[in-house]
């Protein structure tokens, strides 16, 4: 099978190479975790190093933010977006009375954005936000379902974050986002300490231990070498 390379050191060797193509992957974690960063690497390094366009969605935060934290890095993100190879979108604030018509229609123009790119990674940020304009759980499970499957059939990649409260054992926000995706990649954050476990991986092996990393100037980076014990994490 095909894979995807993330371009964050350290993870595609826990990963045995990368994402399956196509599938999707659930990035989970607490505030100053690393989710946004870790995603914005993806994308951007997708552009730069493998030349695949990628698009990163926001439900929250602006535009300019994201623009703003890729650039801290010094990660040129002016020229991957004049060469068409990243884009960032803000979807508009949904209508709980009007949303299933809304959520259609914001499918559409990703659908509309994928295809005029021709991408091939994708982020949704978040599944939290998303979440909120729902009423219960089943609403939840069945319209992240519908998203995922829609990326499916264009082939994306798509890496999906979900805010969480930064305890051991819980990978998502509403407790069932994790049983809709094809992967689970769990960041924790105890000072000083940052560390990731991929907690699920449909259709792969993976490592299955929890390993530190650091944020440093260029980015995410991932120690495979070294490791860190479950039980030090904060239940």
């Amino acid at each position: 099978m095909n894979r995807v390379p993330t371009g964050i050191p350290g993870l595609d060797e826990i990963l045995q190479g990368g994402f399956l193509e196509g599938s999707s992957i659930l990035v989970a974690g607490g505030a100053g975790s690393g989710k946004t960063i870790l995603s914005t690497q993806y994308v951007y390094k997708g552009a730069e190093q493998y030349s695949d366009p990628g698009i990163y969605i926001t439900l929250e935060e602006g535009t300019t933010n994201i623009w703003w934290n890729m650039k801290s890095f010094h990660w040129n993100i002016a020229k991957m977006q004049q060469e068409n190879l990243i884009k960032i979108y803000r979807v508009g604030m949904f209508n709980p009375k009007d949303f299933a018509q809304q959520f259609d229609t914001e499918i559409g123009k990703i659908k509309d954005m994928v295809n005029e790119m021709g991408a091939r990674r994708l982020v949704i940020d978040s599944t939290t936000a998303f979440g909120m304009f729902m009423s219960n759980d089943a609403d939840i499970r069945y319209n992240l379902f519908k998203l995922i499957n829609e990326m499916k059939k264009l082939n994306c990649t798509t890496l999906l974050l979900s805010e969480t409260f930064g305890k051991r054992d819980q990978f998502s926000r509403f407790g069932v986002e994790e049983f809709v995706v094809d992967g689970v990649v769990a960041l924790y954050f105890f000072p000083p300490v940052r560390s990731v476990l991929v907690k699920k991986m449909r259709g792969t092996d993976h490592d299955k231990r929890v390993h530190p990393f650091e944020i440093g100037p260029n980015g995410v980076e991932v120690n495979a070498s070294e490791q860190v014990l479950w039980e030090s994490l904060n239940k």
